[in-house]
């Protein structure tokens, strides 16, 4: 499949996210000739075990995360982040999880928005938001390059692009910018040819990212 790179927003020291931003960038996207093909979602959810026994926590993985892909609705993926592990699962385990009570949600966040092309490239821009809620928590970009699928292969033209992507934005003079941090796939057992397990992690890696900032943000406040 494509490969593709995940960006988070990271907001400027006493700044933060906001529904402007969103906006912005979706604008500069359009700028620079993206062609809006319509909405997009995916989901993250944190579970956590449902113990009868509390003395047996220690035991279960100390962040469990689920992940829906709006380009595998069939499939749905867990990330043990601290464990480096990644599985794709059928989207019905879901249901299977709920009715053996073994794991309930604890938090979900959705990442939603518009998705564009532009040449070889899609991207999807998308605001971070609790689910039952319209709280803004993050913006988040997917810069996903069609003709190849290996993540070595295809380097040099991303950051070609991210470069051009980069000088676009900052002339809009917004309170922030955009950041990509590649995991380091083979960590997880992942090789060179790209798969939506990739995006599950780089997805995983990006939500910890913005819960971290959100967290500065709020630690500057007090």
């Amino acid at each position: 499949m494509p490969l593709k790179w995940v960006f988070f927003w990271q907001p400027n020291a006493g700044s933060t996210v906001n529904s402007q931003i969103l906006n912005e960038v979706s604008q500069c996207v359009e700028s620079i000739n993206g062609v809006k093909e319509g909405r997009w979602k995916a989901t993250l959810t944190f579970y956590k075990p449902m113990l009868r026994d509390q003395t047996l926590s220690a035991e279960f993985p100390r962040e469990f995360i689920g992940i829906s892909l709006p380009e595998q609705p069939n499939k749905y993926y867990f990330v043990l982040r601290f464990n480096k592990i990644v599985l794709e699962s059928d989207s019905s385990i879901q249901l299977i999880m709920e009715k053996l009570q073994s794991y309930k949600s604890r938090v979900a966040l959705n990442f939603e928005g518009f998705q564009y092309q532009l040449g070889d490239f899609q991207l999807r821009v998308g605001k971070v938001v609790p689910s039952h809620s319209e709280n803004l928590r993050g913006i988040v970009m997917e810069v996903e390059y069609l003709p190849i699928s290996s993540l070595e292969k295809s380097k040099q033209i991303m950051e070609e692009f991210s470069d051009i992507w980069k000088d676009a934005i900052s002339k809009r003079s917004l309170p922030g910018h955009f950041i990509h941090i590649e995991p380091n796939f083979s960590d997880y057992g992942l090789a060179d040819h790209y798969t939506s397990q990739h995006t599950a992690v780089q997805y995983t890696h990006v939500t910890s990212q913005l819960i971290a900032s959100v967290q500065a943000v709020q630690t500057g406040r007090n």
